[in-house]
């Protein structure tokens, strides 16, 4: 099937979405309508005449209202599209929908670990607990070269995890518990069979807390070097090396067994996204969501302000009331959030998203949520809380991707989907992150960083196929197989902790 000139997302829209490039004077016949200005592909076309004021709807669904008369034919963006407020209707539980489960779950390869979760890796981490101990955190890590490694096949790697964090904030504020509960997440991480905190000593992240908080853990594999204890930079260094080679031989002992897809918890994330994302990569990775809800594991969608405006199409797929109530409870505070630090949550779409033909946080959100499929949602957790739900479920994080990814693997989550229309180069710390293109352009331009396309939908590939394309993809990299991110050595510089407190 050859490249359609458009697409009509759903018989009330406002707007249609052009397909490639459309120049002024090109008949759009089945619609009635002419194109009447240069056109970008993602971008969309008003289907008819809309007056100042109007509501204007893709999906059937409010992404804005109109700034100007626009006529039919005209080219809908910022410059005549901007937000507004309108009544959503949450009604709450109105469209659960409780997927049938697969009598014989898909299974993979993972690492089974004593307390009974399963990774999808087999790595050491050596964790800073504040920013000052960045440097020995790094050279540690780096002094395990693949050379260094070969006596222990079964590990991937020895990964450093420094952040810009721990100190110059109130020790019992909302920001150290966030960030402890960050690096909790991280060392109960299924992922890694050793870990390794890096702390300088004076800091207000001390170590011996974290420690407390993490409890019970395999002997030998969770340990920890403070760098004015040892005597400063070279000794800290030293220590942290011995103290990892001392991890390497039980870490080898692990060997990938067969598991069910039913202890997978899979991050749904976005970054770079276009016109086409809530058409292709998005609501195809919301059917890749629905068949893993139906084998039995957990999806998690994030970004909070990249839900707002689409926030009722979840509150309606909550199985409980409560569970709709902290959603809209993390919304409202989000709205406060904003105001106290003079932003707004239209200001997310970026420069490239609307450069990809999205106009407002409305349109963008409408499109995020796709990624949740149809399941019922059956729990909201706060950013890095610990996942326990199966099924679909959402945690309140920023939309910048190395921070909502850096949550949801704190949670739990052994591997993350991400799409990306304007081909965002992303990889998470430790745990896997498959690339999914929005469009066979980008898949084709950026295959370096690309690991599946969906972008063939347009062209006639049937939906089902992508999401079973995309469960596949999980399934292979669940079980070892490399993404590209992991290839190319990102994720050390992608753990990023929340930052939410006042630096003082």
């Amino acid at each position: 099937m050859s490249q359609p000139l458009y697409i009509r997302l759903h018989a009330n829209d406002d707007v249609l979405i052009a397909a490639q490039q459309l120049v002024p004077g090109t008949a759009i016949a089945a619609e009635n309508v002419t194109v009447r200005d240069m056109i970008p592909p993602g971008h969309k076309i008003a289907a008819h005449d809309l007056k100042t004021g109007d509501a204007v709807r893709r999906y059937n669904q409010i992404i804005g209202f109109a700034k100007a008369d626009v006529a039919a034919g005209q080219h809908v963006h910022a410059h005549n599209l901007g937000m507004g407020e309108f009544e959503r209707d949450y009604g709450i539980g109105q469209d659960v929908h409780e997927l049938p489960k697969v009598a014989n779950p898909a299974t993979f390869m993972g690492y089974k670990r004593p307390n009974g979760k399963v990774g999808t890796r087999n790595y050491i981490a050596v964790i800073s607990s504040v920013n000052c101990s960045a440097t020995v955190t790094r050279a540690i890590a780096s002094h395990f070269s693949r050379e260094k490694l070969a006596a222990f096949p079964n590990v991937d790697g020895v990964i450093a995890l420094p952040h810009p964090e721990g100190c110059g904030i109130n020790t019992s504020g909302e920001g150290m518990e966030m960030l402890r509960r960050t690096m909790v997440g991280f060392a109960k991480h299924p992922n890694f069979a050793g870990v390794l905190f890096v702390g300088l000593g004076c800091e207000q992240n001390q170590i011996a807390p974290l420690i407390e908080m993490i409890g019970q853990h395999e002997p030998g594999m969770l340990e920890h070097v403070i760098m004015q204890v040892e005597g400063g930079t070279t000794a800290a260094i030293k220590k942290g090396i011995a103290l990892v080679e001392g991890m390497l031989p039980k870490a080898n002992q692990y060997r990938r067994e067969e598991a069910s897809v039913g202890n997978l918890i899979i991050g749904l994330n976005c970054g770079g996204s276009d016109g086409y994302s809530g058409i292709t990569a998005n609501p195809a990775l919301g059917g890749a969501s629905d068949l893993l809800v139906a084998h039995g594991a957990t999806t998690v969608l994030s970004e909070t302000p990249e839900i707002y405006g689409a926030e009722h199409l979840l509150t309606r797929r909550a199985a409980k009331p409560e569970i709709a109530q902290k959603l809209i409870d993390r919304i409202a505070w989000w709205k406060d959030y904003c105001a106290r630090t003079g932003g707004e949550l239209d200001n997310n779409p970026s420069v490239g998203n609307k450069a990809g033909g999205l106009t407002t946080i409305l349109e963008k959100s409408l499109g995020a949520v796709a990624k949740g499929g149809t399941s019922s949602l059956n729990g909201v957790y706060r950013f890095a809380e610990p996942i326990d739900a199966k099924g679909f479920v959402f945690m309140d994080t920023p939309g910048y991707d190395p921070v909502s990814a850096t949550g949801q693997a704190a949670g739990g989550a052994q591997i993350i989907c991400f799409t990306t229309g304007r081909g965002s180069a992303f990889g998470c710390a430790g745990v896997p992150t498959i690339k999914l293109a929005t469009n066979t352009m980008l898949y084709e331009r950026m295959r370096d960083d690309m690991d599946v396309n969906c972008g063939d939908l347009i062209t006639g590939t049937p939906m089902a196929e992508i999401s079973q394309r995309i469960f596949d993809a999980i399934i292979r990299h669940a079980s070892g197989e490399k993404v590209r991110s992991e290839i190319l050595g990102y994720g050390n510089d992608e753990f990023l902790p929340w930052r939410i407190s006042a630096v003082m």
